[in-house]
């Protein structure tokens, strides 16, 4: 018998945790943190207290109540004793999505982790050059005690401790070296096992695939037991390696549970796809006057690449931020690409410099720094990506025009518009044409209206979930990482609807 246990994201886009459970042997399907269930109590400047562990997390019931969270982050104050035990024998992380593994750090240590190289490195570097969340120091973390008041837990000091991880794929020895490298000053970092997946030993055999998204080392799983279980983890079709997702589709075929996201579930049919994407935004950077600023969500390396390939064929150089190179780095110590070649990297104005970047200075000889002087002395030499967070950065390079092209997701709330207002504000300050959004008035307020053909969507569309779920043919299918399960249901005559924490036995 298996029994699924979803215990979060049925009914909002993110935060998927999801148990399967056979003959008294368990796996967690991703762990992430539910951005719409945070943002109904916190924002960018009130976030959950670290000194109290998980116990604002637990008393808002932003995460489940299973007794599965790390002991260290459990205060005097909170009683685990009612709280059901579950057999963890590994945790598979789909991508290095915060809203699939953001709440894998508050997991107890002795649960495995298992994810792709390209995963594993982008969770080590993100953390690197992050301030962690808590919950998100899925990597490493420092082991709390508990504070003179045993409800408050402080860190202990100059000591992490790595995770056991278990690769999807083989790896390499630099890969080995660079997750259990320490860039923090005076810490030693306590390494953690590290081994491939086809050496996991469990009741279940585990089958990973590579799929094509927004991030690169996104991972679906088909989990066989007494039943056969596919699960896409977020997928597209329309990108670089959508012949991925239709491997894994393939292979698929036959499997008893489909566990598949929705995310456009609720959104109707668009005509997307990264060539199309890259034939808007050339068109545009070809008629651009003065610097080109670049704008695409965080992680998407497959468009930064895109915008590379832009700006040699416009004979653009294109720059990239420090923290974008350090994590491109680390992608290369699992596939071996050197993505920065050729690339240049922004020198910002800064008094401090961090243990990662003194690594990417030191152990990366090649790195080649650009000062914002020498960028404002020739801008339409140059294609600079940057978001939001690094648009102050114009105050040192002192363009007096430029187009900014904007090839990222939609806004969704009215806190993100707001961001689009300021944004439009320091665009308009320094003379920029705007691509991909304008500010239009809207009963009285402003607020972003986005132009298609910028952007393509990192997600399956309505007709793309169709044809997986025809072409795999389960006998169930159960929606996750969607705000409109009942399209499943209104489309599909073996759907099971669940609820958060409900349990289905089969």
């Amino acid at each position: 018998m298996t029994s699924i246990t979803v215990y979060d994201g049925t009914s909002t886009i993110g935060g998927s945790k999801i148990y399967l459970e056979e003959k008294g042997e368990g796996l967690f399907l991703d762990f992430g943190m539910n951005f719409k269930k945070y943002s109904d109590f916190f924002q960018e400047f009130i976030s959950p207290r670290k000194p109290r562990g998980i116990h604002d997390l637990i008393q808002l019931n932003l995460i489940p109540k299973i007794n599965v969270y790390r002991n260290d982050l459990v205060p005097i104050d909170v009683d685990f004793s009612s709280y059901p035990s579950l057999n963890v024998n590994a945790v598979l992380i789909s991508h290095a999505h915060m809203d699939h593994c953001g709440n894998i750090g508050l997991l107890k240590p002795d649960y495995p982790i298992i994810a792709s190289p390209s995963t594993l490195m982008l969770l080590k570097a993100m953390l690197d050059c992050s301030s962690a969340m808590l919950g998100s120091d899925v990597a490493y973390y420092s082991l709390k005690v508990p504070n003179e008041d045993k409800r408050l837990l402080k860190p202990i000091k100059f000591k992490d401790y790595g995770r056991d991880f278990i690769c999807t794929e083989s790896y390499s020895e630099s890969f080995k070296e660079f997750l259990h490298l320490s860039t923090k000053s005076k810490t030693k970092l306590n390494e953690g096992n590290l081994t491939v997946l086809s050496d996991f030993s469990s009741n279940f055999e585990i089958k990973a695939f590579e799929v094509d998204h927004s991030i690169y080392g996104a991972t679906a799983y088909i989990i066989s037991g007494d039943n056969t279980i596919a699960y896409t983890g977020d997928f597209r079709l329309h990108g670089k390696k959508r012949k991925s997702s239709e491997e894994f589709i393939q292979k698929a075929k036959g499997a008893s549970i489909l566990i598949i996201e929705g995310t456009r579930a609720a959104r109707e049919d668009v005509y997307e796809s990264e060539p199309a994407v890259y034939e808007k935004c050339l068109g545009t950077a070809e008629e651009a006057k003065g610097l080109i600023i670049a704008d695409f969500t965080a992680r998407n390396f497959e468009r930064l690449e895109m915008f590379d390939s832009i700006a040699k064929k416009i004979d653009r150089t294109l720059v990239i931020t420090p923290k974008d190179a350090y994590l491109l780095k680390a992608l290369e110590k699992a596939d071996e690409i050197d993505r920065i070649k050729n690339i240049r990297i922004y020198d910002g104005l800064k008094s401090t410099t961090k243990g990662w970047e003194k690594y990417l200075i030191n152990e990366e000889r090649e790195i080649n720094y650009v000062d914002p002087a020498e960028i404002s002395k020739d801008p339409e030499k140059f294609m600079i990506c940057f978001s939001l967070f690094d648009i102050k950065n114009l105050l040192d390079i002192k363009p007096n025009k430029g187009s900014y092209i904007y090839s990222s997701s939609e806004a969704f709330t009215e806190e993100s518009e707001f961001d689009f207002v300021r944004l439009n504000n320091w665009l308009k300050f320094f003379g920029f044409d705007i691509y991909g959004f304008e500010i239009i008035e809207e009963e009285g307020k402003e607020k972003p209206k986005f132009i298609k053909g910028f952007h393509a969507s990192g997600h399956a569309s309505r007709k793309d979930l169709l044809r997986a779920i025809d072409t795999i043919n389960p006998d169930v299918v159960i929606p996750v990482h969607t705000d409109n399960p009942e399209w499943f249901k209104d489309n599909l005559d073996k759907v099971i609807l669940m609820k958060d924490g409900e349990n289905y036995k089969i």
